[in-house]
């Protein structure tokens, strides 16, 4: 079935419909919940929140990018638990286990195919994207993660954090040059390539 078959069946209460529709975005929904809250755990929570919601309130949806409604509905969840936290998150990227052991590096980043100074370097680069994703406001750290992590483009964007599409285009400029003052500290981890695109249409 294609999406809009699923989502059609989703609407009318098909629980399988509605899961697939999840398995399709269920990464991206962790992803950008990790991005905003930098803790396995609190995403892990906020993803099955969003998760939750999408499905009792699915019925809303009119169409569109379902992407971005999904993406909407857990960057609601995450900016409740960071007003719940009222502080910024400040776990580490690699978090202890419950045993108190390191984890190297998130699970959602390995790739069994890297050496291990491929990987050394991956998680230093990582290490140094979210540290400065942190250092960011809320409100621009969720459209940054948006845009440029996930690929919306700007209308999507203004749709999943609903804020108008202005507001959207000022936040993200505004975003992409901290981060990239963030990061000039880690120029030596960043590969050639690297870049913060200017516009996203």
């Amino acid at each position: 079935m294609d999406e809009t078959a699923l989502i059609t069946s989703a609407q009318q209460g098909d629980l399988n419909s509605f899961n697939t529709l999840i398995l399709n975005y269920q990464d991206a929904v962790f992803n950008t919940a990790v991005r905003i809250l930098g803790d396995d755990d609190m995403a892990q929570d906020a993803a099955q929140e969003a998760f939750i919601s999408a499905f009792q309130s699915i019925r809303t949806f009119r169409g569109g990018s379902f992407k971005a409604w999904i993406l909407r509905t857990v960057t609601n969840a995450c900016l409740d638990e960071l007003r719940r936290q009222k502080r910024r998150p400040t776990t580490p990227l690699e978090p202890e286990t419950s045993d108190g052991d390191e984890i190297d590096s998130p699970k959602w980043l390995a790739d069994t195919n890297m050496t291990p100074a491929q990987k050394a370097e991956a998680d230093e680069l990582e290490h140094a994207i979210q540290h400065c994703l942190d250092a960011l406001p809320t409100e621009f750290r969720a459209v940054v993660v948006l845009a440029d992590v996930q690929g919306l483009d700007y209308t999507e964007v203004a749709a999943a954090s609903n804020v108008p599409l202005g507001t959207i285009k000022s936040r993200l400029a505004r975003a992409r040059l901290r981060l990239r003052e963030c990061l000039r500290s880690f120029e030596e981890l960043l590969p050639s390539s690297f870049r913060l695109n200017e516009e996203r249409v």
